[in-house]
């Protein structure tokens, strides 16, 4: 038996003014997203932003349902959209951002195992990964260069 090591490497910041414009201007449209989120169960709101290769911004929110777990995350509804309206069209950066009305999050919050896969699949369907950014509402966050480093086990159908 071998031992391995796994090495997941990010980048952290501690202010937007860090980011480059384009992705200062995605973190923007991100954090207007949250205020599309349909979730009066959870009380919890997640903006997605992605940019394509044809320079087109998708957002999207999450949309709970009372049919629990019927609903959809942020990350998800935006990355679909962009498959089904721009297939074949290649995600360069995808930013992810959460609040809560009830009270301000301490955190910069990460996509589930869900989202992370489809992500994964993502990736995997344009032949190249993408940069993940994660934003918390005091504007500090996390770059990942690659999904992978998300998921690195992801499940593949070979």
């Amino acid at each position: 038996m071998k031992t391995k090591k796994l090495h997941i490497s990010f980048q952290s910041f501690s202010s937007l003014n860090e980011l480059s414009e384009t992705d200062q201007k995605l973190v923007a449209k991100a954090v207007s997203a949250c205020s599309h989120a349909y979730a009066p169960y959870s009380n919890f709101q997640v903006g997605a932003a992605l940019l394509l290769e044809n320079n087109k911004i998708i957002i999207g929110s999450n949309q709970e349902n009372s049919a629990y777990p019927s609903g959809l995350c942020a990350e998800r509804v935006a990355l679909f959209h962009a498959g089904a309206q721009y297939p074949g069209v290649a995600i360069i950066t995808l930013v992810i951002t959460a609040r809560s009305p009830l009270k301000k999050l301490k955190a910069v919050v990460n996509p589930c195992g869900a989202c992370r896969q489809v992500m994964a699949e993502s990736a995997t369907r344009q032949e190249k990964s993408f940069n993940v950014i994660l934003v918390g509402e005091d504007g500090q966050g996390y770059i990942f260069d690659s999904v992978y480093d998300l998921l690195p086990f992801s499940f593949k159908f070979e």
